[in-house]
């Protein structure tokens, strides 16, 4: 057998799927997916039944995580639709402008798109891509992100030399990371 769902009280459906890569009895929660159980080959779907009823503490917590992602994306992706992108590239560039020439930064060309996993990328020969939801972005959260492309056309990776690059002209990355992250439920 391949997989199989049951009901566990408390929780609700549970996905049951064989995998040749877990090596050991794996359960995740995903927004939009639910819950899932990788059972390795070698493994009963009775002992990973067993296992997951051990864990439902467990699973129910991050249930209740699970839904409020997705009543937030829902939220958001309300906010992000109906996006004109001519408005959103005339703002966008602008800001792009400003911020690169405030702080000395040079990009080659730059491309606003509607994207579904990324706020942004820089490539190897400093093109920058910015996502046109950035407009419906808090203008804190919509410049950290350009200046985090900006700082890519120095730095190419995300190493300890890049954060040092980039903190140069952020003060607070790490609150503005955990802000962002309330927003990324949004692009899906």
């Amino acid at each position: 057998m391949k997989s199989e769902t049951i009901q566990l009280e408390g929780v609700g459906r549970i996905l049951f799927e064989r995998s040749g890569r877990a090596k050991n009895i794996n359960i995740s929660v995903r927004p939009f997916y639910g819950v899932r159980v990788a059972v390795p080959f070698g493994v009963s779907f009775k002992k990973a039944r067993e296992f997951a009823c051990s864990k439902r503490d467990w699973i129910q917590k991050h249930l209740t995580k699970m839904r409020q992602v997705e009543q937030s994306h829902q939220i958001l992706s309300q906010n992000f639709k109906n996006i004109n992108r001519t408005d959103a590239r005339k703002i966008l560039v602008q800001r792009l402008d400003e911020l690169a020439n405030k702080h000395g930064l040079k990009y080659n060309r730059v491309f606003v798109r509607n994207q579904k996993t990324r706020w942004g990328s820089c490539s190897s020969k400093n093109n920058i891509s910015l996502n046109a939801k950035l407009v419906k972005l808090p203008e804190k959260l919509m410049d950290y992100i350009i200046l985090h492309e900006l700082v890519h056309t120095r730095v190419k990776n995300h190493g300890k030399k890049f954060y040092a690059e980039l903190g140069r002209f952020v003060a607070d990355q790490k609150s503005l990371d955990s802000e962002l992250k309330e927003y990324g439920a949004g692009l899906l």
